[in-house]
């Protein structure tokens, strides 16, 4: 009876032993997929353009923008909060940088552009002040020379007075006194008279280059005014002239 009952546990225990051996092993199931990352966003791009650099003061400037993935752009400096895309006009008293910022989800993106103001050129020198009659008369009309004691008009003295002439012809206005000259030499007497004969020469030779005659009086200075004061040859021959002195 002991023995049966050791032969029933023995059976028993190889019975669960293939029983063991026989059941299949379960696999655990692999571990779930986690879904992909959302792409991160696009980083903003932005572009700014001038239509010149390079300006005159008070002259105008059109800035030019275009953006991509910007969801709010600033325009600095004076022009503030701009549409993705578009322009205005600027007109800058000096030279500036102008800065447009694109920000979006992406992050930030900038440009710049500078515009210089070129400084308007100096205004021009005040024309000179135009020339009296009395600076025209003193520049234009010129003395005729004599030799001693001589009354004959030399051939500088043709051109001096063909000079004057001209001038006297465009300003018919003017009026003339013909002073007539000596040096210190010879008689007062004579030398007024010597005077009154080169003032009237001179006075003759402008009628013919067509002054009025009206327009001319004469005077015998003779040695009595002297132009220069001292006892020589040069000093001499300045004083032997016809002298013109415009009539007030």
């Amino acid at each position: 009876m002991r023995s049966r009952s050791k032969y029933a546990l023995l059976c028993l225990m190889v019975l669960m032993l293939f029983a063991g051996a026989c059941r299949k092993e379960v696999v655990a199931p692999p571990p779930a997929t986690p879904p992909p990352a959302p792409p991160a966003p696009a980083r903003p791009t932005v572009t700014l353009q001038a239509s010149q650099t390079f300006i005159q003061r008070g002259d105008g400037v059109t800035l030019s923008w275009s953006s991509t993935n910007a969801t709010e752009l600033t325009l600095a400096p004076e022009v503030g909060r701009v549409s993705p895309e578009g322009s205005t006009r600027v007109t800058p008293a000096d030279s500036m940088t102008y800065t447009i910022t694109a920000a979006g989800p992406g992050g930030t993106a900038d440009m710049s552009v500078r515009i210089t103001v070129a400084a308007p050129p100096p205004p021009p020198p005040p024309p000179a002040p135009k020339a009296t009659i009395e600076e025209l008369f003193r520049t234009n009309v010129l003395d005729a020379f004599f030799d001693y004691d001589k009354f004959d008009i030399r051939p500088d003295g043709r051109d001096a007075l063909a000079r004057t002439a001209e001038f006297l012809r465009a300003h018919p206005q003017i009026r003339v006194v013909i002073e007539g000259h000596c040096d210190e030499r010879g008689s007062t007497e004579y030398n007024l008279g010597l005077g009154e004969r080169r003032a009237q020469t001179v006075r003759q030779f402008l009628i013919s280059l067509g002054v009025s005659a009206d327009r001319m009086d004469t005077v015998s200075l003779g040695k009595e005014r002297p132009f220069c004061t001292q006892s020589s040859e040069d000093c001499w021959q300045q004083n032997r002239r016809g002298h013109f002195v415009m009539a007030r």
